[in-house]
């Protein structure tokens, strides 16, 4: 039953509330319908809302504010980050906001799916199951234009499937997870979709099927071999962002400790100047690392270490031989890890995270250790959306 509410402000994860309904993809102070909690219609608009520039956004569930002014949209992103360290009680200058899609993201995943006895890629519907299938995404950059087709490609062979697209140096990576497997009847087909496509590395259920050659993404100086399904930044503007934030937080470091290292974004940058040791539990990602680092010249010497750093952090005896740590964890934050920087003498951190919450709590423990939070910027890698990257500098 359709019903008509007044949106009254955003949630944090940006979704508009009227009478604690969350409904996306509205703005406070507009009036609109609603069914079942899903916008039907705008009734009397936001000054603030402009024109979706994608023709899937009122049903794709991968941007939730297209519709929204960008100085509003970037200030509410800002303050994502202000009020979670208001409420762990830091109060310090955020500095502004850094617009870090450039030529878009350079990573996607399709899910593909049978609609009409037509297989279609695309994304699903928020708090959905149901596919918007698109045939491009504006949001990617131009080499992925085509993604969507080469996903909704694999539907005939492997069935409903989820394909993950990345745009690297030499070509595009792709890995399927599917539920069929990939066994002897369906390699021609597989291995004609692999050319015809020119792709670099196909993959499927975790196991490498076919490469032209390795996948490669440049970090610094580095080029840097792709293991299967590793995690990359979203975007190249996100990542040079990242780095130049953290190069800057420890300029004056000599050894510097890399906790939460991935394939090394900082890392490679660092030892430009620095002697690192980098340390990250996923033993792929390390292993590309170094491999990197061999080929690389110039750098300062790089020591690898696979490492739980959730299970066992680096300890303060371990910690304090370094001058500068930099961590990067996932989402989830690094609070064991900041326990024990908070309890040792290294003198400069910097303190990345994906989440403001648990950046915070981090934050907070590494002040109530005695370090003074020198400055904190928010990045907005992934755009449009209720994601912020943070980069925090911090001193003893």
């Amino acid at each position: 039953m359709i019903t008509r509410a007044a949106i009254e402000r955003l949630g944090h994860q940006g979704d508009g509330l009227a009478n604690g309904v969350h409904i996306a993809k509205t703005l406070p102070g507009e009036i609109v319908d609603i069914d079942d909690g899903r916008l039907v219609r705008v009734v009397s608009a936001s000054l603030e809302r402009v024109e979706a520039f994608c023709a899937h956004f009122a049903t794709c569930g991968g941007c939730k504010f297209q519709h929204w002014a960008p100085d509003p949209y970037a200030a509410w992103k800002h303050a994502l980050v202000s009020d979670a360290l208001a409420r762990v009680g830091i109060e310090t200058l955020v500095q502004p906001l850094i617009d870090a899609h450039g030529a878009g993201r350079r990573r996607v995943v399709f899910h593909v799916r049978q609609q009409d006895d037509v297989w279609q890629a695309g994304f699903m519907q928020a708090k959905s199951h149901a596919l918007t299938a698109v045939a491009s995404c504006p949001v990617l950059v131009p080499q992925l234009t085509a993604s969507a087709g080469i996903a909704a490609a694999f539907g005939p062979s492997l069935g409903p499937c989820d394909v993950a697209i990345t745009h690297a140096d030499n070509g595009l990576d792709v890995a399927v997870k599917a539920e069929r497997s990939a066994v002897a009847r369906r390699m021609p087909m597989l291995q004609a979709l692999f050319q015809d496509q020119g792709l670099c590395r196909l993959s499927v259920n975790g196991e490498m099927l076919f490469a032209r050659e390795t996948p490669v993404v440049t970090m610094g100086q580095a080029r840097v071999p792709l293991p299967l399904a590793t995690f990359l930044q979203a975007t190249h503007n996100g990542e040079n962002a990242l780095a130049g934030l953290v190069a800057d937080a420890l300029a004056k470091s000599r050894m510097i400790a890399d906790l939460f290292c991935g394939l090394g974004p900082f890392a490679l940058r660092l030892a430009e100047a620095a002697r690192v040791h980098a340390v990250d539990s996923e033993k792929p990602a390390v292993a590309a690392l170094e491999q990197a680092v061999k080929n690389t010249q110039g750098l300062k010497p790089v020591s690898t270490e696979v490492r739980d750093l959730f299970r066992n952090p680096l300890v303060p005896q371990e910690l304090n031989v370094f001058d500068g740590v930099v961590f990067d964890p996932p989402r989830a934050g690094a609070e064991s890890q900041a326990k024990a920087l908070a309890k040792s003498k290294v003198k400069r951190i910097a303190a990345v995270s994906c989440d403001a919450q648990t950046f915070a709590r981090d934050a907070r423990i590494l002040i109530d250790g005695g370090y003074n939070l020198r400055t904190v910027t928010p990045i907005d890698q992934f755009k449009w959306t209720a994601h912020v990257e943070i980069v925090g500098a911090f001193t003893r």
